[in-house]
C-alpha cells in the first residue's frame, strides 16, 4: 500500500465526479428533496420526527451505493480498470483512493442534508447536532464501502444494479425503521442483528429520544464504520486484475 498512488487515485476519481453534474446531482441534491417531499407529507403531524432522522441516514447510504458501485463498474467496462492494475498500484491503493474520493463527497452531502433537514424542514432531534451529521456520514460511508465491494463482485453496471434490492431491501426490511427489531420474529431478529443499517436505525432512533450521548449510540455508530472497513478489505481481496 502507497499513500502517494492512494491519493493519486482519489484526485483523479475526485476529478471525474466534479465534472459529471448529474451524478452530483444525485448524491447531493436528491437526498434533499426527498426529505423535502417526506417533510411536505407529513407537515401536519409528528411523524416527520420520529421518521424523518433515520431516513437521513438510509437515503444517502442508498445513493451513495448506487453511485460508487456503478461509477467503478463504468470504469471497469471501459478498460480503465484494468489499465491502472497494470500499473504499480496494489488493488487496496485504488479501492481506498476511490473510498476517500467518495467520502469527500459524502461529507459535504451529509452535512447539507443534516442542516437542511434540521433548519429548513424543521426536523427536531433531542440529541446534539453535530451527532446527527456523524451518524449521516457514518451511513454515506457505508453505503460507499458497500458499493466498492459489490462492483468488485459484479462483472457489469447490470450486475450492481441488481445488487441493490439484494443489499438494501432486505436490510430496509429488517432494520427496525418499520417495526421494531425487539419485535421481530426471533429468526428475523437475528438477521438484523448482522446488518449493519440495524445500527444506523438504532442511533438516528436514540438521537430523536434522547438529549445526551450514550454508550449505545457511539457503539452503533463504531458497528457501522466497522462493517464498511469489512466491506472495503472484502472488496480489495476480490477485486479481479482482468476485464472478463
Amino acid at each position: 500500500m502507497s499513500p502517494r498512488r492512494t491519493l493519486a487515485t482519489c484526485k483523479r476519481v475526485l476529478l471525474q465526479l466534479l465534472h459529471d453534474p448529474r451524478t452530483l446531482a444525485l448524491m447531493l441534491v436528491v437526498p434533499l428533496v426527498l426529505l423535502g417531499l417526506l417533510a411536505w407529507v407529513y407537515h401536519n403531524t409528528r411523524v416527520f420526527d420520529s421518521i424523518g432522522a433515520p431516513l437521513l441516514g438510509i437515503f444517502p447510504f442508498v445513493v451513495m451505493f448506487l453511485v460508487t458501485s456503478v461509477t467503478t463498474l463504468r470504469e471497469r467496462s471501459s478498460g480503465t480498470l484494468e489499465r491502472l492494475l497494470t500499473m504499480p498500484m496494489g488493488k487496496l491503493d485504488m479501492l481506498l483512493g476511490y473510498a476517500l474520493s467518495f467520502g469527500m463527497l459524502a461529507i459535504v452531502q451529509a452535512v447539507l442534508a443534516s442542516e437542511v433537514a434540521v433548519h429548513a424542514f424543521g426536523l427536531h432531534v433531542a440529541g446534539p447536532e453535530w451527532f446527527l451529521v456523524m451518524v449521516a456520514l457514518a451511513d454515506a460511508l457505508l453505503g460507499t464501502a458497500l458499493g466498492l465491494c459489490t462492483s468488485a463482485l459484479a462483472r457489469t453496471e447490470f450486475q450492481a444494479v441488481q445488487f441493490l434490492p439484494a443489499f438494501i431491501l432486505p436490510q430496509f426490511l429488517l432494520c427496525g425503521l418499520l417495526v421494531p427489531a425487539g419485535a421481530l420474529p426471533t429468526v428475523l431478529r437475528w438477521a438484523s442483528d448482522c446488518l449493519p443499517l440495524t445500527y444506523a436505525v438504532d442511533a438516528m432512533q436514540h438521537l430523536t429520544r434522547e438529549s445526551t450521548l450514550t454508550h449505545r449510540t457511539i457503539f452503533d455508530v463504531g458497528i457501522v464504520l466497522a462493517f464498511g472497513l469489512a466491506a472495503i478489505l472484502i472488496g480489495a481481496a476480490t477485486l479481479r486484475r482482468q476485464t472478463k
